[in-house]
Parts: structure tokens; sequence; C-alpha cells
């Protein structure tokens, strides 16, 4: 198959810091186009990367240039049109996170999609962290036994200083909608998708007033395995701070270092498995592979993980994480 032709919409930190240098070297890549509504940085990054057509409106691309697939990393109040627009016009997508500021702009995206028959990934990048996805795999292969709590936390600096990403109409929430949702989404995932039975949620604004920049979680699922995540923007750290623990019934296991103890005939041997543990390195490879994981799902060469359907399952629990907060009582879903 030949490259994939790629247009890109949104030319912001991320894009420009991660997105743009992964697709420049990316030998299944060509980056057909680029838009965003400024001009300064599409003469930059057109000039950086070479990229010939440029656009002020992305659908004006759509319309006049041959893209496979659209890379989509923009303010999340607009990620529902701009995705409705590209899978309308027949083109996989892959949107930045949080697909969407609700449920129903999820759902929308998801049945369109469905209805184009087009591929449409959410890019939690987290999954595809190294020491994670190796985590995942001695998880899924029942060397630890049957999971039943996952306990997990991030505390850091908000990810993005612009205005919208504060503002609830704009952005969809606060920490949760930023680290929140990375966290629930590798609980579920670990825990191979539990449906969940209830959400109990504490918000706070240390630091913020439109948006929370503080949560603490308890979700129970069925069938009566637990989640535990905490999240905050305001907690005094000296660096980014991530953890999971996994807790199972033959053994446990955690992240940051990665860590397996398993139980063997009553006593608990520490296994660390070798592997770089460098933050930097485990990050990049995460952008990496998730970009490799969507191309190999356009080439049909691997079923397509953190799909838009699963993203709208996130956010209908995240809603009732908000409405617990609101009512400060358990919520039943």
């Amino acid at each position: 198959m030949s490259k994939i032709k790629f247009g890109i919409i949104g030319l912001g930190g991320i894009s420009q810091l991660i997105h743009l240098p992964d697709l420049f070297k990316n030998r299944d890549v060509e980056i057909a186009a680029i838009a965003d509504i400024n001009k300064n940085a599409l003469d930059e990054v057109s000039t950086k990367f070479k990229i010939e057509k440029q656009f002020t409106d992305y659908r004006k691309m759509l319309e006049t240039v041959d893209i496979d697939a659209v890379l989509i990393a923009t303010p999340t109040k607009s990620h529902k049109q701009i995705a409705l627009d590209c899978v309308n016009a027949g083109k996989h997508i892959l949107v930045e996170k949080p697909l969407a500021r609700t449920l129903e702009e999820a759902r929308e995206i998801t049945e369109a999609a469905k209805s184009r028959d087009v591929l449409a990934m959410v890019g939690m990048n987290m999954r595809y962290r190294p020491d994670i996805m190796l985590l995942k795999s001695i998880v899924g292969a029942g060397e630890l036994g049957k999971p039943f709590y996952v306990k997990c936390s991030w505390f850091k600096s908000q990810s993005s200083s612009a205005k919208w990403f504060t503002k609830k109409d704009e952005s969809g929430g606060g920490v949760i909608f930023d680290l929140g949702i990375v966290l629930l989404d590798l609980a579920l995932w670990f825990l191979e998708f539990p449906e969940v039975r209830s959400v109990s949620t504490q918000n706070f604004n240390i630091r913020t007033k439109n948006v929370e920049d503080s949560s603490i979680s308890l979700i129970r699922t069925e069938p009566g395995s637990l989640i535990y995540m905490e999240s905050s923007w305001a907690i005094s750290s000296e660096r980014d701070t991530f953890n999971i623990e996994i807790y199972c019934d033959k053994g446990n296991a955690l992240i940051n270092p990665l860590r397996v103890i398993k139980n063997i005939d009553g006593q608990s041997l520490e296994l660390k498995p070798m592997m770089n543990e460098n933050r930097k390195i485990n990050f990049e490879k995460s952008y990496q592979n998730e970009l490799n994981h969507f191309i190999g799902a356009i080439k049909g060469l691997n079923p397509l993980l953190s799909t838009v359907e699963d993203s709208a399952s996130r956010l209908k629990i995240i809603e009732n994480m908000y409405l617990s907060a609101k009512l400060n009582q358990e919520v039943l879903l």
C-alpha cells in the first residue's frame, strides 16, 4: 500500500512538538496539507516541514486535497464539527483527547463514522507507552490472576495555558477532562472494560473558578471490581507525578517504576522487567506507537483501539462523575 496521506487540522503545541515531527519521520506517511486559522503558524510549519498546501479554512482542504486521514488537534469545542466534516468527506480521523465536550457530541461523531464506514480513533497515547503496554500484556495474559482493584493518580500542571482550557463551555471540564479521562481509560482497559455500576466524585476548585482543578473518584464496576482515581493541577510537586497500581488475586503491579509482584506458593516474588524507564523516551514513544497503530488499522494490519465508541462510553461515566460531585452523593448508572 502506498503512503497514507495525512491532513492536519490545528497547529498548536501538541502538533508542532509531537505530531508533526512524528508524521514527518514516518516512512508510511505523507503530510499532504495543513490547516489552521493562524496564518503565521501555517507559514512557520509549512517552511519547517516542507508542506506546500496550507489552508486557513480546513473545509477547503477537505474539498481540494487528496487525503486519506486527518489528525484533529484543535480546541475541544471545535472537535465535533471538524470531525463530522472529515468523516462525511470519507476521511479516517485521529482526534486528540478528549473527543468532545459532552456525551451527545461524542455520539454524533460515533454515528457519523459508522454510517460513513471510516476509522475514528481518539488519541489516548498513554495506552501506547512502552511500560504500560508491557504491564497490560502481563495482566491480560493472566500472569497475576484476575484484577479486582485499580488505584491511579496524576498530579501535574494543566496541559495548556490557553484561556479556553479552563472555560467549561469550551473545554468540557477541568482536570477530569485533562488528566482524569486518561486515568479512567487506563483503569477500565486493565479491567477489560467492565460495566460501571456507580460513581462517587468530589471536585475541588483550589486555584480555578470555572472548572475543577482537583478531583477524587471511587468507581464501582460489575462484577465487583473497584477503581480509585485522583487527579490535580493544584497539588504542589517537583515534577509530573503519575502512578497506577493494579491489584489481582495472584499478585499486583505498578507503574513508575514498573514493578510486578507475583504470589507463588505463598511467597511474594518481585520482578522488575528490563526496559527503559526514561520518562521522556516513554512519552515520545507513546505518540509514535499511537500513530503506528492508527496507520496499521488504516492498512488493515490491526484492529483499532481507543475508538470513538470507547470515548463515548468514558464521557457517559464522566458526566455522571460531575453529577455526583454536584449532588454530593453516589450516582448509580
